[in-house]
């Protein structure tokens, strides 16, 4: 099946989780439902018709609106001020309230220095079609531009979301939240957050799909901690993110230290990150990260799957445990790949491990197999001097490197790889300057079972191994890249060892 279809196919079934308050809408008489109109032609004191609309959200806010309600702003029209939206979780479990646009595309709602739309304590909540806008994350605005704060149910749908300090998108200690469709740019913190108080368990069966977090390049007052994030999730558990792209985030964190990453979660429990594309993201001048993918501090039971890395400051799939975090295991990544990422942070390489713990008992049980990682600038992999682990499985992957294959300590303690093909481009072969592969795998006990090779050194001559044209995971379908030349030795060595390259569109791949 190739993505196109699978993709569409998810986005059918989403869709009836998404425009689950549209179709309630349908399937009820349209006396059942209160509808309230917002147009700057309007006027509060009028009853709120579609010939005789209100004029302001404040006039909403006053409203304490029910279940059973839908709110429409004229589209093409800017209105200004904070959308509060409270309503008691019991008597909203079975009915649903909505904000959206009517007439053609979106209204605006204008946060100016403040937060533009707050769903809290509320259940059942259905905001779409809208855009949001703030002064700008250096230019006025101190907030998040929609936050949905100890709600649960609810459907965010088609929106435009920039010009906020912190993220355009948070959720915070939240359940079952389906984001679809969000377009969150030119923000500080972050496009998209997720994020808890204490527990894994704070915030819990969330869904982000066909998102875009563009050009949020940090928060000029967070100078203790990492800012311009795309997509970033922590103390949740069952969190899917999928179809979702991440560019041209953190080039602005006004700090040096841990940076931000394109798509990426900490503390966190059964994520999954799904058919995305993170690239060209960077961080701050000296900064660390900077990178496409993370599974960071904490991650647990979690996989990231069928996605693109490219042209990243920082390493296009990161392997990190930070002092003080709960103990990160169990985790894959399987099926990527990544392409010329690390260049500039001290990564130095596509796959980067990094253990700051000290303690490989808080870092262990990591699969990492079906992987490209192609680089024509540095290294495929890099240890970094702190990366103690308690045992990572690398087997079936494809490590391309200009020179030296691997970076950092040579020592890699409990890690085991099995049936990887490595290849360098200047040298053929090259592992902390041994040039001989036969010799490395002898050496260090590794792509060698019953004392028989295992691994390959062979050129994989792959067509077209370049991404830079390919920006929109819709678009997945016509890419083109990554195929192996007819002349190259390897599929037929690899033969069914990896899994079905579906995120390359086409099954028969290897």
């Amino acid at each position: 099946m190739i993505l196109k279809k699978y993709l569409l196919g998810s986005f059918a079934a989403l869709c009836a989780i998404f425009f689950i308050g549209a179709k309630t809408v349908a399937q009820h008489k349209k006396a059942d439902y209160t509808k309230y109109y917002v147009s700057n032609s309007g006027n509060d004191n009028n009853p709120g018709t579609i010939d005789a609309p209100f004029q302001t959200i404040q006039k909403i806010n006053s409203l304490n609106l029910k279940p059973h309600s839908i709110v429409y702003f004229k589209a093409g029209e800017t209105f200004k001020g904070k959308l509060i939206i409270r309503m008691d979780q019991a008597e909203a479990r079975d009915q649903w309230i909505a904000f959206s646009s009517y007439g053609d595309g979106k209204a605006t709602l204008n946060a100016d220095s403040g937060r533009a739309i707050s769903i809290y304590k509320s259940a059942n909540v259905v905001v779409r079609n809208l855009k949001l806008t703030g002064l700008g994350r250096k230019t006025g605005n101190r907030e998040n531009g929609l936050a949905i704060i100890n709600s649960e149910n609810i459907k965010v749908d088609n929106m435009d979301i920039s010009g906020f300090q912190k993220s355009g998108l948070l959720i915070d200690s939240s359940s079952s939240v389906y984001c679809d469709g969000v377009f969150v740019r030119d923000n500080g913190s972050a496009g998209i957050t997720v994020e808890g108080r204490n527990s894994k368990k704070d915030s819990r069966n969330i869904k982000i799909f066909d998102c875009r977090a563009e050009n949020n390049p940090g928060d000029p007052t967070k100078l203790d901690n990492h800012s311009g994030n795309g997509i970033v999730v922590g103390h949740c558990t069952k969190v899917t993110i999928e179809a979702c792209t991440a560019t041209n985030n953190g080039w602005d964190m006004p700090r040096i230290g841990n940076g931000p990453v394109g798509i990426w979660c900490y503390e966190a429990d059964s994520v999954t990150i799904r058919h995305c594309l993170s690239y060209n993201n960077k961080t701050s001048k000296g900064g660390a990260d900077g990178g496409g993918f993370d599974f960071d501090g904490g991650t647990t039971n979690s996989i990231i799957e069928n996605c693109f890395s490219y042209g990243n400051q920082g390493s296009g799939f990161c392997i990190f445990q930070y002092w003080g975090a709960s103990p990160w295991h169990d985790n894959i990544i399987r099926n990527n790949v990544s392409e010329n990422d690390g260049t500039v942070s001290d990564s130095q390489a596509g796959l980067y491990i990094w253990n700051s713990s000290d303690d490989p008992k808080q870092f262990y049980n990591c699969k990492v197999y079906g992987n490209i990682v192609y680089n024509t600038k540095v290294a495929a992999i890099s240890f970094s001097d702190k990366s103690e682990n308690g045992g990572f499985d690398f087997y079936h992957n494809v490590f391309v490197g200009k020179d030296s294959l691997i970076k950092g300590r040579d020592i890699l303690g409990k890690c085991k790889f099995e049936g990887n093909d490595w290849w360098s481009l200047k040298s053929g072969f090259n592992a902390w300057g041994i040039k001989s592969f036969k010799a490395w795998t002898i050496k260090y006990h590794q792509e060698r079972k019953n004392e028989n090779l295992i691994g390959w050194n062979i050129n994989p001559d792959f067509i077209n191994p370049d991404l830079r044209a390919f920006k929109e995971i819709g678009k997945l379908n016509s890419f083109r890249g990554y195929l192996f030349s007819k002349k190259s030795t390897l599929k037929k060595h690899f033969g069914g060892n990896l899994q079905p390259a579906d995120f390359l569109a086409r099954a028969n791949l290897w």
